[in-house]
């Protein structure tokens, strides 16, 4: 089977049922994609169970009522409730502990794919990451909202290196009620409600919309590492361990990372293990990310991104750079801890992510072409010598 056929029949079969968060669907997908990895020749392919929230908009929401409830009550509830509410938020988009989501809200299984490829006792580790569950649409990822821009003001789209960062609505909320209870200021508090109804009004239309088939976000990345499975198996790379990973509910704010964090980074060398992300490489534009974040924006270090951007030269894969996401991927997790990150990522004319969260996000319009050089790219960087 050829790599292009190969790569189409992963996107294919997985975007063919749901797969939200923290699923059956999401299991299910899990372990075809186990399977597949299996069958290219992996060693030590699992399926392992974490736990996770599986979605957003409950916590976010949550958040955001109890700063305008406690608002209603008079200022000192607004502060204590506002202040609390806010670093929760900023905890919670920003890849941090999760604690409120944690300890108030239910929990139930999530599954991540893992497998090694490679030299197992090279002193290199490369980690390549992808993800199979899918998100939920809403109004807010209309693919209208960022050709907006395009349109109404050309010359500044042209120069912006990020799109607008939405999620700061779910933050200026509980904040600006916050500091309306420290500072008495009647403006603040009537800016505050209003962020905070609009974020309610937002994450309640995402938590009541349809799952989408996330053929670009992110099938065609675990097609990706499929496809980096069989090749490796025919030609294994000198001095390097590699690890494929698809993670589980990613888009519940990377909660299948998280877990995967919590069970291999103790055993994962800092000094010589790298992160490959993997994220919505099926768009039109292949790209170095150089940074992200939903309210902080970390970059990544330079000397990984530079890295991808000489195996995309090296591949022959033209590579954007100097675009940054206002979302944020598995790579944040790691970034985090400490490991050299860097994403490879894919765009439109939009600087968005091609069909990004809508229901035409399927295998139809995805970019073969983009998916078949993130593969080049991939091969490029396992094998080193750049």
């Amino acid at each position: 089977m050829s790599r292009r056929a190969l790569i189409e029949r992963v996107v294919r079969e997985l975007a063919s049922y749901e797969r939200p968060s923290a699923s059956e669907g999401e299991r299910r997908a899990a372990e075809w994609v186990a399977d597949e990895l299996r069958a290219a020749g992996c060693r030590d392919v699992r399926v392992e169970e974490e736990r996770a929230h599986g979605g957003y908009w409950w916590p976010l929401g949550l958040l955001n009522v109890g700063s305008a409830l406690a608002a209603m009550l008079g200022r000192l509830p607004a502060a204590l409730v506002g202040g609390v509410a806010s670093a929760a938020v900023y905890d919670d988009v920003g890849g941090g502990r999760l604690w409120f989501r944690r300890r108030t809200l239910p929990h139930r299984p999530t599954w991540n794919v893992v497998a090694e490829a490679g030299d197992a006792d090279a002193p290199r580790t490369v980690v390549f990451v992808s993800h199979h569950d899918a998100a939920h649409s809403g109004l807010v990822f209309h693919p209208a909202l960022p050709r907006l821009g395009m349109r109404l003001v050309p010359e500044l789209h042209a120069r912006a290196n990020q799109s607008i960062p939405l999620i700061y609505g779910t933050f200026l909320g509980p904040l600006l009620l916050a500091l309306w209870g420290v500072l008495g200021l009647r403006r603040l508090r009537g800016l505050g409600l209003f962020f905070s109804a609009g974020a309610t009004a937002a994450m309640a239309n995402i938590g009541a919309s349809r799952v989408v088939p996330g053929a670009n976000d992110n099938l065609s990345s675990v097609a990706v590492i499929v496809a980096l499975a069989h090749e490796l198996a025919e030609a294994p790379p000198l001095g390097v361990r590699l690890i494929l990973l698809s993670t589980g509910s990613e888009e519940g704010f990377m909660e299948g990372m998280q877990g995967f964090g919590r069970r291999h980074f103790p055993e994962l060398d800092q000094a010589t293990t790298e992160f490959v992300c993997l994220e919505c490489v099926g768009s039109p534009e292949l790209c170095v990310v150089e940074a992200e974040g939903m309210l902080r924006m970390r970059h990544y270090a330079e000397r990984s991104r530079e890295k991808l951007a000489r195996a995309g030269a090296s591949a022959g894969v033209q590579l954007t750079r100097g675009l940054r996401t206002v979302a944020a991927t598995d790579a944040l997790i790691a970034l985090r801890a400490g490991y050299p990150t860097c994403t490879l990522g894919g765009v439109d004319e939009t600087k968005f992510p091609a069909n990004y969260h809508w229901p035409t996000d399927v295998p139809d319009n995805l970019d073969w072409d983009s998916v078949d050089g993130a593969v080049e790219v991939c091969l490029r960087y396992a094998r080193g010598r750049l």
